[in-house]
Protein backbone atom coordinates (compact mmCIF):
# COMPACT_ATOMS: atom_id res chain seq x y z
CA UNK A 1 0.00 0.00 0.00
CA UNK A 2 1.33 3.43 -0.94
CA UNK A 3 2.42 5.92 1.72
CA UNK A 4 1.35 9.08 -0.08
CA UNK A 5 -2.27 10.21 0.28
CA UNK A 6 -4.19 13.33 -0.66
CA UNK A 7 -5.01 15.49 2.35
CA UNK A 8 -8.64 16.15 3.33
CA UNK A 9 -10.00 19.50 2.15
CA UNK A 10 -10.49 20.76 5.73
CA UNK A 11 -6.88 19.98 6.66
CA UNK A 12 -5.66 21.70 3.50
CA UNK A 13 -7.61 24.80 4.47
CA UNK A 14 -6.27 24.69 8.02
CA UNK A 15 -2.70 24.47 6.74
CA UNK A 16 -3.39 27.49 4.51
CA UNK A 17 -4.88 29.28 7.51
CA UNK A 18 -1.60 28.77 9.34
CA UNK A 19 0.13 30.87 6.67
CA UNK A 20 -2.44 33.67 6.50
CA UNK A 21 -4.17 33.70 9.92
CA UNK A 22 -1.57 33.60 12.67
CA UNK A 23 -3.69 35.40 15.28
CA UNK A 24 -6.75 37.70 15.50
CA UNK A 25 -4.73 40.68 14.24
CA UNK A 26 -3.83 38.95 10.97
CA UNK A 27 -7.45 37.96 10.40
CA UNK A 28 -8.54 41.55 11.08
CA UNK A 29 -5.99 42.85 8.57
CA UNK A 30 -7.37 40.57 5.84
CA UNK A 31 -10.97 41.59 6.53
CA UNK A 32 -10.19 45.33 6.52
CA UNK A 33 -8.21 45.04 3.29
CA UNK A 34 -11.13 43.23 1.66
CA UNK A 35 -13.45 46.06 2.74
CA UNK A 36 -11.18 48.72 1.24
CA UNK A 37 -10.86 46.74 -1.99
CA UNK A 38 -14.68 46.73 -2.13
CA UNK A 39 -14.70 50.54 -2.12
CA UNK A 40 -15.68 51.06 1.53
CA UNK A 41 -15.43 54.61 2.89
CA UNK A 42 -16.60 53.78 6.42
CA UNK A 43 -15.40 50.75 8.39
CA UNK A 44 -16.37 49.66 11.88
CA UNK A 45 -14.63 46.96 13.94
CA UNK A 46 -16.03 45.28 17.07
CA UNK A 47 -13.83 42.91 19.07
CA UNK A 48 -14.45 40.72 22.09
CA UNK A 49 -11.70 39.17 24.24
CA UNK A 50 -8.90 40.42 22.04
CA UNK A 51 -10.67 39.27 18.89
CA UNK A 52 -10.50 35.60 19.86
CA UNK A 53 -14.13 35.24 20.97
CA UNK A 54 -15.55 37.59 18.37
CA UNK A 55 -14.50 39.88 15.53
CA UNK A 56 -17.07 41.85 13.56
CA UNK A 57 -16.20 44.10 10.59
CA UNK A 58 -18.92 46.27 9.04
CA UNK A 59 -18.32 48.28 5.85
CA UNK A 60 -20.29 50.34 3.36
CA UNK A 61 -18.53 48.93 0.28
CA UNK A 62 -19.99 47.59 -2.94
CA UNK A 63 -21.11 44.29 -1.46
CA UNK A 64 -21.15 40.73 -2.87
CA UNK A 65 -23.90 39.31 -5.07
CA UNK A 66 -25.95 36.28 -4.01
CA UNK A 67 -24.31 34.11 -6.70
CA UNK A 68 -20.79 35.02 -5.55
CA UNK A 69 -21.25 34.41 -1.82
CA UNK A 70 -20.29 30.69 -1.89
CA UNK A 71 -17.23 31.52 -4.01
CA UNK A 72 -16.22 34.24 -1.56
CA UNK A 73 -15.60 31.47 0.98
CA UNK A 74 -13.87 29.11 -1.45
CA UNK A 75 -10.10 28.73 -1.76
CA UNK A 76 -8.36 30.27 -4.77
CA UNK A 77 -11.50 32.10 -5.88
CA UNK A 78 -11.23 35.86 -6.32
CA UNK A 79 -12.57 38.74 -8.38
CA UNK A 80 -9.21 40.55 -8.28
CA UNK A 81 -6.98 38.50 -10.59
CA UNK A 82 -7.61 36.12 -13.46
CA UNK A 83 -4.26 35.69 -15.25
CA UNK A 84 -0.54 35.64 -14.48
CA UNK A 85 -0.33 39.16 -15.92
CA UNK A 86 -2.93 40.29 -13.35
CA UNK A 87 -0.87 38.73 -10.55
CA UNK A 88 2.30 40.49 -11.71
CA UNK A 89 0.47 43.84 -11.71
CA UNK A 90 -1.72 43.30 -8.64
CA UNK A 91 -3.05 46.69 -7.56
CA UNK A 92 -5.50 45.54 -4.87
CA UNK A 93 -4.67 44.90 -1.23
CA UNK A 94 -5.96 41.32 -1.23
CA UNK A 95 -5.71 38.94 -4.15
CA UNK A 96 -4.71 35.46 -2.97
CA UNK A 97 -8.34 34.36 -2.75
CA UNK A 98 -8.02 32.36 0.43
CA UNK A 99 -8.36 34.75 3.40
CA UNK A 100 -12.08 34.12 4.05
CA UNK A 101 -11.74 30.40 3.30
CA UNK A 102 -8.80 30.15 5.73
CA UNK A 103 -10.60 32.04 8.48
CA UNK A 104 -13.75 29.96 7.93
CA UNK A 105 -11.76 26.74 8.37
CA UNK A 106 -10.59 27.69 11.87
CA UNK A 107 -13.56 29.72 13.15
CA UNK A 108 -17.31 30.13 12.96
CA UNK A 109 -17.82 32.73 10.23
CA UNK A 110 -20.92 34.41 8.85
CA UNK A 111 -21.06 36.86 5.97
CA UNK A 112 -23.98 39.19 5.16
CA UNK A 113 -23.75 41.38 2.07
CA UNK A 114 -25.95 43.58 -0.07
CA UNK A 115 -25.25 45.27 -3.37
CA UNK A 116 -26.86 48.61 -4.13
CA UNK A 117 -29.19 47.25 -6.82
CA UNK A 118 -30.48 44.28 -4.80
CA UNK A 119 -33.80 44.30 -2.93
CA UNK A 120 -32.36 42.68 0.19
CA UNK A 121 -29.12 41.36 1.66
CA UNK A 122 -27.98 37.72 1.61
CA UNK A 123 -26.26 35.63 4.26
CA UNK A 124 -23.95 32.64 4.18
CA UNK A 125 -22.13 30.95 7.06
CA UNK A 126 -19.11 28.69 7.37
CA UNK A 127 -18.18 26.50 10.34
CA UNK A 128 -15.05 24.40 10.18
CA UNK A 129 -15.04 24.72 6.40
CA UNK A 130 -18.67 23.60 5.92
CA UNK A 131 -20.91 26.13 4.11
CA UNK A 132 -24.60 26.76 4.73
CA UNK A 133 -27.15 27.67 2.09
CA UNK A 134 -27.48 31.31 1.01
CA UNK A 135 -30.45 32.91 2.79
CA UNK A 136 -32.12 36.34 2.75
CA UNK A 137 -30.98 38.75 5.49
CA UNK A 138 -31.40 42.35 6.62
CA UNK A 139 -28.64 44.89 5.89
CA UNK A 140 -28.82 48.42 4.52
CA UNK A 141 -25.69 48.24 2.35
CA UNK A 142 -22.17 46.88 2.16
CA UNK A 143 -20.85 43.80 3.95
CA UNK A 144 -20.71 42.53 7.52
CA UNK A 145 -18.34 39.71 8.48
CA UNK A 146 -18.71 37.98 11.85
CA UNK A 147 -15.91 35.71 13.09
CA UNK A 148 -16.47 33.84 16.35
CA UNK A 149 -14.33 31.44 18.40
CA UNK A 150 -11.13 31.72 16.39
CA UNK A 151 -9.16 28.42 16.42
CA UNK A 152 -11.99 26.63 18.25
CA UNK A 153 -11.25 23.46 16.23
CA UNK A 154 -7.44 23.78 16.34
CA UNK A 155 -6.69 23.91 20.09
CA UNK A 156 -2.93 23.54 19.53
CA UNK A 157 -2.98 26.86 17.63
CA UNK A 158 -5.22 28.54 20.19
CA UNK A 159 -2.95 27.76 23.13
CA UNK A 160 -0.11 29.71 21.48
CA UNK A 161 -2.11 32.93 21.59
CA UNK A 162 -1.11 35.50 24.19
CA UNK A 163 -3.22 37.24 26.79
CA UNK A 164 -6.38 39.12 25.86
CA UNK A 165 -4.62 42.45 26.37
CA UNK A 166 -1.72 41.44 24.12
CA UNK A 167 -3.95 40.15 21.33
CA UNK A 168 -6.05 43.31 21.46
CA UNK A 169 -2.90 45.45 21.31
CA UNK A 170 -1.87 43.65 18.14
CA UNK A 171 -5.34 44.14 16.68
CA UNK A 172 -5.06 47.84 17.52
CA UNK A 173 -1.76 48.03 15.64
CA UNK A 174 -3.23 46.29 12.58
CA UNK A 175 -6.22 48.67 12.75
CA UNK A 176 -3.90 51.70 13.05
CA UNK A 177 -1.87 50.69 10.01
CA UNK A 178 -4.97 50.35 7.86
CA UNK A 179 -6.39 53.62 9.21
CA UNK A 180 -3.12 55.45 8.41
CA UNK A 181 -3.12 54.05 4.90
CA UNK A 182 -6.52 55.63 4.13
CA UNK A 183 -7.07 58.88 6.05
CA UNK A 184 -9.88 59.71 3.62
CA UNK A 185 -11.99 56.89 5.14
CA UNK A 186 -13.79 56.74 8.48
CA UNK A 187 -12.76 54.04 10.95
CA UNK A 188 -14.17 52.90 14.27
CA UNK A 189 -12.87 50.34 16.80
CA UNK A 190 -14.44 48.97 19.98
CA UNK A 191 -13.36 46.24 22.37
CA UNK A 192 -15.63 44.42 24.81
CA UNK A 193 -18.34 47.02 24.16
CA UNK A 194 -16.08 50.03 24.86
CA UNK A 195 -15.12 52.36 22.02
CA UNK A 196 -11.35 52.48 21.54
CA UNK A 197 -10.95 54.68 18.46
CA UNK A 198 -13.06 56.79 16.13
CA UNK A 199 -11.42 58.43 13.12
CA UNK A 200 -13.47 60.65 10.81
CA UNK A 201 -12.29 61.26 7.23
CA UNK A 202 -9.38 63.75 7.46
CA UNK A 203 -5.99 64.68 6.02
CA UNK A 204 -2.83 62.66 6.65
CA UNK A 205 -1.38 65.00 9.27
CA UNK A 206 -4.58 64.87 11.34
CA UNK A 207 -4.75 61.07 11.05
CA UNK A 208 -1.06 60.79 12.02
CA UNK A 209 -1.74 62.92 15.09
CA UNK A 210 -4.39 60.41 16.23
CA UNK A 211 -2.23 57.34 15.59
CA UNK A 212 1.33 58.50 16.39
CA UNK A 213 0.69 61.59 18.48
CA UNK A 214 0.38 65.37 18.30
CA UNK A 215 4.10 65.95 18.86
CA UNK A 216 5.00 64.00 15.73
CA UNK A 217 2.27 65.55 13.59
CA UNK A 218 2.98 69.14 14.60
CA UNK A 219 6.68 69.00 13.73
CA UNK A 220 6.67 66.44 10.91
CA UNK A 221 8.26 67.40 7.59
CA UNK A 222 6.23 67.00 4.40
CA UNK A 223 7.74 64.71 1.78
CA UNK A 224 6.72 64.97 -1.85
CA UNK A 225 8.96 63.65 -4.58
CA UNK A 226 7.82 62.67 -8.06
CA UNK A 227 9.77 60.41 -10.40
CA UNK A 228 8.70 59.11 -13.80
CA UNK A 229 7.39 55.74 -12.57
CA UNK A 230 7.51 56.35 -8.81
CA UNK A 231 6.34 58.93 -6.27
CA UNK A 232 7.05 59.29 -2.56
CA UNK A 233 4.75 61.29 -0.29
CA UNK A 234 4.03 61.47 3.41
CA UNK A 235 5.42 62.78 6.67
CA UNK A 236 8.77 62.22 8.35
CA UNK A 237 9.71 63.26 11.85
CA UNK A 238 11.81 66.34 12.35
CA UNK A 239 15.30 65.34 13.58
CA UNK A 240 14.48 66.32 17.15
CA UNK A 241 11.58 63.84 17.33
CA UNK A 242 12.98 60.32 17.68
CA UNK A 243 11.93 57.08 19.32
CA UNK A 244 13.75 54.42 21.30
CA UNK A 245 12.16 51.74 19.07
CA UNK A 246 10.80 51.38 15.53
CA UNK A 247 7.17 51.46 16.68
CA UNK A 248 6.28 54.59 14.69
CA UNK A 249 7.54 53.58 11.25
CA UNK A 250 4.85 53.11 8.61
CA UNK A 251 5.75 52.41 4.99
CA UNK A 252 3.00 51.81 2.43
CA UNK A 253 3.70 50.55 -1.08
CA UNK A 254 0.71 51.14 -3.34
CA UNK A 255 -1.42 51.45 -0.21
CA UNK A 256 -0.18 48.23 1.42
CA UNK A 257 1.76 48.31 4.71
CA UNK A 258 5.09 46.53 4.19
CA UNK A 259 8.52 46.13 5.70
CA UNK A 260 11.40 46.36 3.25
CA UNK A 261 15.09 46.39 4.14
CA UNK A 262 16.11 48.37 1.04
CA UNK A 263 13.78 51.28 1.79
CA UNK A 264 14.48 51.03 5.54
CA UNK A 265 18.21 51.35 4.85
CA UNK A 266 17.65 54.36 2.58
CA UNK A 267 15.56 56.08 5.27
CA UNK A 268 18.16 55.36 7.94
CA UNK A 269 20.89 56.77 5.71
CA UNK A 270 18.89 59.93 5.05
CA UNK A 271 18.77 60.48 8.83
CA UNK A 272 22.43 59.54 9.36
CA UNK A 273 23.61 63.14 9.92
CA UNK A 274 20.76 64.14 12.20
CA UNK A 275 19.93 61.04 14.25
CA UNK A 276 21.33 60.63 17.74
CA UNK A 277 23.11 57.31 18.35
CA UNK A 278 20.65 54.41 18.66
CA UNK A 279 17.46 56.46 18.30
CA UNK A 280 14.99 55.73 15.50
CA UNK A 281 13.05 58.09 13.23
CA UNK A 282 9.27 58.13 12.90
CA UNK A 283 7.55 58.35 9.53
CA UNK A 284 4.42 57.69 7.48
CA UNK A 285 5.49 57.25 3.87
CA UNK A 286 3.63 56.24 0.73
CA UNK A 287 5.50 54.80 -2.25
CA UNK A 288 3.28 54.74 -5.31
CA UNK A 289 4.43 53.05 -8.50
CA UNK A 290 3.44 50.92 -11.44
CA UNK A 291 2.47 47.56 -9.86
CA UNK A 292 4.66 45.82 -12.44
CA UNK A 293 7.74 47.34 -10.75
CA UNK A 294 7.16 45.55 -7.45
CA UNK A 295 6.41 41.94 -6.54
CA UNK A 296 3.95 41.80 -3.65
CA UNK A 297 3.45 38.05 -3.76
CA UNK A 298 6.66 37.06 -1.94
CA UNK A 299 5.06 36.41 1.46
CA UNK A 300 1.70 34.81 2.40
CA UNK A 301 0.68 37.85 4.46
CA UNK A 302 1.93 40.27 1.77
CA UNK A 303 4.00 42.10 4.41
CA UNK A 304 7.17 42.01 2.29
CA UNK A 305 7.80 43.14 -1.27
CA UNK A 306 10.57 42.79 -3.83
CA UNK A 307 11.39 45.73 -6.09
CA UNK A 308 12.38 45.04 -9.67
CA UNK A 309 15.23 47.56 -9.34
CA UNK A 310 16.10 47.84 -5.66
CA UNK A 311 19.16 50.04 -6.32
CA UNK A 312 17.13 52.73 -8.09
CA UNK A 313 14.50 52.56 -5.35
CA UNK A 314 17.16 53.03 -2.67
CA UNK A 315 18.60 56.10 -4.43
CA UNK A 316 15.16 57.61 -5.03
CA UNK A 317 14.03 57.29 -1.39
CA UNK A 318 17.37 58.42 0.02
CA UNK A 319 17.55 61.59 -2.08
CA UNK A 320 13.87 62.43 -1.56
CA UNK A 321 14.19 62.28 2.24
CA UNK A 322 17.59 63.98 2.26
CA UNK A 323 16.10 66.95 0.42
CA UNK A 324 13.14 67.13 2.79
CA UNK A 325 15.27 66.91 5.95
CA UNK A 326 17.91 69.32 4.62
CA UNK A 327 15.54 72.24 4.08
CA UNK A 328 17.15 75.34 5.66
CA UNK A 329 15.26 77.08 8.45
CA UNK A 330 14.86 80.15 6.26
CA UNK A 331 13.22 78.03 3.54
CA UNK A 332 13.83 78.20 -0.15
CA UNK A 333 16.81 76.88 -2.04
CA UNK A 334 20.04 76.06 -0.20
CA UNK A 335 22.55 78.94 -0.23
CA UNK A 336 25.58 79.00 -2.51
CA UNK A 337 28.56 77.14 -1.12
CA UNK A 338 30.71 79.56 0.84
CA UNK A 339 34.49 79.33 0.85
CA UNK A 340 35.35 76.55 3.31
CA UNK A 341 37.36 77.30 6.41
CA UNK A 342 39.88 74.68 5.25
CA UNK A 343 41.25 75.65 1.84
CA UNK A 344 41.70 72.31 0.03
CA UNK A 345 43.48 71.95 -3.26
CA UNK A 346 41.34 70.79 -6.18
CA UNK A 347 42.62 67.25 -5.80
CA UNK A 348 41.97 67.14 -2.04
CA UNK A 349 45.41 65.60 -1.48
CA UNK A 350 46.82 65.39 2.03
CA UNK A 351 44.92 65.73 5.25
CA UNK A 352 42.69 68.65 4.17
CA UNK A 353 44.00 70.71 7.06
CA UNK A 354 42.49 68.33 9.56
CA UNK A 355 44.84 69.21 12.40
CA UNK A 356 44.75 72.97 11.77
CA UNK A 357 42.21 75.15 13.61
CA UNK A 358 40.04 77.69 11.81
CA UNK A 359 41.76 81.01 11.18
CA UNK A 360 39.33 83.07 13.22
CA UNK A 361 35.67 82.67 14.09
CA UNK A 362 34.90 86.19 12.87
CA UNK A 363 36.44 85.42 9.49
CA UNK A 364 33.89 82.72 8.79
CA UNK A 365 31.00 85.14 9.34
CA UNK A 366 32.76 88.30 8.14
CA UNK A 367 30.06 89.38 5.70
CA UNK A 368 27.22 88.48 8.06
CA UNK A 369 28.85 90.38 10.92
CA UNK A 370 29.31 93.43 8.70
CA UNK A 371 25.64 93.27 7.67
CA UNK A 372 24.51 93.03 11.30
CA UNK A 373 26.59 96.08 12.22
CA UNK A 374 25.14 98.09 9.33
CA UNK A 375 21.60 97.16 10.43
CA UNK A 376 22.38 98.11 14.01
CA UNK A 377 23.62 101.50 12.79
CA UNK A 378 20.26 102.31 11.14
CA UNK A 379 18.10 104.22 13.67
CA UNK A 380 14.75 102.62 14.49
CA UNK A 381 11.54 104.40 13.57
CA UNK A 382 9.42 105.43 16.51
CA UNK A 383 7.58 102.49 18.06
CA UNK A 384 9.37 99.96 15.84
CA UNK A 385 12.49 97.87 16.53
CA UNK A 386 15.56 98.29 14.36
CA UNK A 387 14.72 95.01 12.60
CA UNK A 388 11.07 95.31 11.59
CA UNK A 389 10.65 91.73 10.44
CA UNK A 390 12.10 89.18 12.85
CA UNK A 391 13.65 86.15 11.11
CA UNK A 392 13.07 82.53 12.13
CA UNK A 393 15.62 82.51 14.97
CA UNK A 394 15.08 86.15 15.88
CA UNK A 395 17.80 88.47 17.18
CA UNK A 396 20.41 87.85 19.85
CA UNK A 397 19.91 89.24 23.34
CA UNK A 398 22.77 87.77 25.37
CA UNK A 399 25.14 84.87 25.94
CA UNK A 400 24.85 82.47 28.90
CA UNK A 401 28.08 81.08 30.43
CA UNK A 402 29.83 81.28 27.09
CA UNK A 403 27.75 78.27 25.91
CA UNK A 404 24.24 79.35 24.92
CA UNK A 405 22.96 82.25 22.86
CA UNK A 406 19.60 83.74 23.87
CA UNK A 407 17.53 85.32 21.13
CA UNK A 408 14.06 86.78 20.78
CA UNK A 409 11.82 85.90 17.83
CA UNK A 410 8.16 86.46 17.03
CA UNK A 411 7.13 83.32 18.94
CA UNK A 412 9.09 84.00 22.13
CA UNK A 413 12.56 82.98 23.31
CA UNK A 414 15.15 80.94 21.40
CA UNK A 415 18.10 79.23 23.08
CA UNK A 416 21.00 78.11 20.88
CA UNK A 417 23.90 75.79 21.70
CA UNK A 418 26.54 77.80 19.87
CA UNK A 419 29.10 74.98 19.57
CA UNK A 420 26.56 72.46 18.24
CA UNK A 421 25.14 75.04 15.81
CA UNK A 422 28.54 76.12 14.52
CA UNK A 423 29.60 72.47 14.18
CA UNK A 424 26.67 71.82 11.84
CA UNK A 425 27.48 74.94 9.81
CA UNK A 426 31.13 73.96 9.37
CA UNK A 427 30.24 70.34 8.59
CA UNK A 428 27.81 71.30 5.82
CA UNK A 429 30.37 73.69 4.30
CA UNK A 430 32.98 70.93 4.26
CA UNK A 431 30.58 68.46 2.63
CA UNK A 432 29.55 70.97 -0.02
CA UNK A 433 33.15 71.88 -0.77
CA UNK A 434 34.13 68.23 -1.10
CA UNK A 435 31.10 67.37 -3.24
CA UNK A 436 31.99 70.20 -5.62
CA UNK A 437 35.39 68.65 -6.39
CA UNK A 438 36.59 65.31 -7.70
CA UNK A 439 37.34 62.64 -5.15
CA UNK A 440 41.06 62.15 -5.65
CA UNK A 441 42.67 58.76 -6.03
CA UNK A 442 45.95 57.91 -4.32
CA UNK A 443 48.02 55.25 -6.12
CA UNK A 444 49.54 52.59 -3.88
CA UNK A 445 53.28 51.92 -4.05
CA UNK A 446 52.54 48.26 -3.40
CA UNK A 447 49.19 47.00 -4.75
CA UNK A 448 47.06 45.18 -2.17
CA UNK A 449 45.81 41.67 -3.03
CA UNK A 450 42.36 40.84 -1.68
CA UNK A 451 40.76 37.45 -1.37
CA UNK A 452 37.19 37.78 -2.60
CA UNK A 453 34.08 35.76 -3.30
CA UNK A 454 32.98 35.07 -6.86
CA UNK A 455 30.16 37.60 -6.38
CA UNK A 456 32.61 40.31 -5.22
CA UNK A 457 34.91 39.68 -8.21
CA UNK A 458 31.94 39.92 -10.56
CA UNK A 459 30.66 43.08 -8.85
CA UNK A 460 34.08 44.76 -9.00
CA UNK A 461 34.33 44.06 -12.73
CA UNK A 462 30.81 45.26 -13.48
CA UNK A 463 31.15 48.42 -11.36
CA UNK A 464 34.73 49.36 -12.28
CA UNK A 465 33.73 52.78 -13.64
CA UNK A 466 31.73 53.56 -10.52
CA UNK A 467 34.61 52.50 -8.28
CA UNK A 468 36.97 54.79 -10.20
CA UNK A 469 34.66 57.75 -9.50
CA UNK A 470 34.95 56.90 -5.83
CA UNK A 471 38.75 56.91 -6.03
CA UNK A 472 39.41 53.16 -6.31
CA UNK A 473 41.44 51.34 -8.93
CA UNK A 474 40.43 47.69 -8.56
CA UNK A 475 40.78 44.82 -11.01
CA UNK A 476 40.13 41.06 -10.90
CA UNK A 477 43.32 39.01 -10.49
CA UNK A 478 41.73 35.57 -10.57
CA UNK A 479 38.43 33.80 -9.94
CA UNK A 480 38.71 34.49 -6.19
CA UNK A 481 41.06 37.48 -5.99
CA UNK A 482 41.07 41.23 -6.55
CA UNK A 483 44.02 43.62 -6.64
CA UNK A 484 43.72 47.17 -5.31
CA UNK A 485 46.06 49.66 -7.03
CA UNK A 486 44.63 52.96 -5.78
CA UNK A 487 42.34 54.18 -2.98
CA UNK A 488 40.47 57.43 -2.17
CA UNK A 489 43.11 59.90 -0.96
CA UNK A 490 40.89 61.30 1.78
CA UNK A 491 40.37 57.85 3.31
CA UNK A 492 43.76 56.30 2.62
CA UNK A 493 44.44 55.62 6.31
CA UNK A 494 41.39 53.39 6.76
CA UNK A 495 41.14 49.61 6.40
CA UNK A 496 41.28 49.47 2.60
CA UNK A 497 40.18 45.85 2.18
CA UNK A 498 37.33 46.19 4.70
CA UNK A 499 36.17 49.44 3.11
CA UNK A 500 36.16 47.98 -0.40
CA UNK A 501 34.35 44.85 0.74
CA UNK A 502 31.66 47.00 2.38
CA UNK A 503 31.32 49.13 -0.76
CA UNK A 504 30.97 46.08 -3.01
CA UNK A 505 28.31 44.72 -0.68
CA UNK A 506 26.41 48.01 -0.81
CA UNK A 507 26.69 48.15 -4.59
CA UNK A 508 25.29 44.62 -4.84
CA UNK A 509 22.39 45.22 -2.46
CA UNK A 510 21.48 48.87 -3.03
CA UNK A 511 22.93 49.61 -6.46
CA UNK A 512 25.11 52.43 -5.08
CA UNK A 513 27.76 52.82 -2.43
CA UNK A 514 26.90 54.39 0.89
CA UNK A 515 29.83 52.92 2.82
CA UNK A 516 32.34 55.38 1.36
CA UNK A 517 30.05 58.33 2.02
CA UNK A 518 29.57 57.18 5.61
CA UNK A 519 33.33 56.96 6.16
CA UNK A 520 33.92 60.32 4.51
CA UNK A 521 31.19 62.04 6.51
CA UNK A 522 32.48 60.56 9.76
CA UNK A 523 35.88 62.11 9.04
CA UNK A 524 34.38 65.48 8.08
CA UNK A 525 32.23 65.40 11.22
CA UNK A 526 35.36 65.01 13.35
CA UNK A 527 37.01 67.88 11.49
CA UNK A 528 33.96 70.11 11.96
CA UNK A 529 33.82 69.33 15.69
CA UNK A 530 37.45 70.42 16.12
CA UNK A 531 36.95 73.54 14.00
CA UNK A 532 33.70 74.73 15.62
CA UNK A 533 33.71 77.60 18.06
CA UNK A 534 34.42 76.35 21.56
CA UNK A 535 32.41 76.80 24.72
CA UNK A 536 33.36 79.73 26.97
CA UNK A 537 34.11 81.86 23.93
CA UNK A 538 32.66 85.37 24.39
CA UNK A 539 30.77 86.59 21.32
CA UNK A 540 29.62 90.08 20.46
CA UNK A 541 25.97 90.69 19.54
CA UNK A 542 26.84 91.00 15.82
CA UNK A 543 28.72 87.69 16.03
CA UNK A 544 25.77 86.01 17.75
CA UNK A 545 23.37 87.36 15.13
CA UNK A 546 25.72 86.24 12.38
CA UNK A 547 25.60 82.72 13.83
CA UNK A 548 21.78 82.82 13.84
CA UNK A 549 21.64 83.98 10.21
CA UNK A 550 24.07 81.25 9.12
CA UNK A 551 21.94 78.66 10.94
CA UNK A 552 18.85 79.81 9.04
CA UNK A 553 20.63 79.32 5.72
CA UNK A 554 22.25 75.96 6.57
CA UNK A 555 20.79 72.57 5.76
CA UNK A 556 19.89 70.32 8.71
CA UNK A 557 20.62 73.16 11.12
CA UNK A 558 18.14 71.82 13.67
CA UNK A 559 20.68 69.33 14.98
CA UNK A 560 24.43 68.89 15.19
CA UNK A 561 26.30 66.12 13.38
CA UNK A 562 25.65 63.74 16.29
CA UNK A 563 21.88 64.26 16.35
CA UNK A 564 21.69 66.62 19.34
CA UNK A 565 19.42 69.66 18.97
CA UNK A 566 21.13 72.95 18.17
CA UNK A 567 18.28 75.18 19.35
CA UNK A 568 15.03 75.08 21.28
CA UNK A 569 12.02 77.39 21.18
CA UNK A 570 10.18 78.65 24.27
CA UNK A 571 6.87 80.23 23.31
CA UNK A 572 5.36 83.08 25.27
CA UNK A 573 2.76 80.59 26.53
CA UNK A 574 5.59 78.36 27.78
CA UNK A 575 7.15 81.28 29.64
CA UNK A 576 3.77 82.28 31.07
CA UNK A 577 3.33 78.75 32.44
CA UNK A 578 6.79 78.77 33.99
CA UNK A 579 5.98 81.97 35.91
CA UNK A 580 2.31 81.04 36.49
CA UNK A 581 1.16 84.24 34.83
CA UNK A 582 -2.59 84.57 34.56
CA UNK A 583 -3.28 82.20 37.47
Amino acid sequence: MGKIAALPELLVNQIAAGEVVERPASALKELLENSLDAGARSLSVELAEGGVRRMRVVDDGGGISREDLPLALARFATSKIATLADLERAATLGFRGEALASIGSVARLSLISRQADERNAWRIACEGGALTNVEPAALAAGTTVDVEELFYNTPARRKFLKSEATEFARCEEAFARIALSRPDCAFGLSHNGRRSAHYPPENLRARAARVIGDEFAEGAVDVRSEGAPVSLTGLVAAPGFTRASRDAQYLFVNGRFVRDKVVAHAIREAYADVLHHDRHPAYVLFLTMDPALVDVNVHPTKSEVRFRDSGSMHRFVFHALSRALAEPLAGGAPPPVAAPMFQPSPSFQGTLGMAQPAARYEALFASAVATERRLDAVPAREGQPAHAEAPMLGFALAQVHGIFVLAQNAAGLVMVDMHAAHERIVYEKLKNALDAATLASQPLLVPIPMTATAEEVEQAGAAREGLEKLGFDVAPAGPRELVIRAVPALLSDLDTVGLLRSILGDMHEFGASRALVEQRNELLSTMACHAAVRANRTLTLPEMNALLREMEETERAGSCNHGRPTWVQFSLADLDRLFMRGR
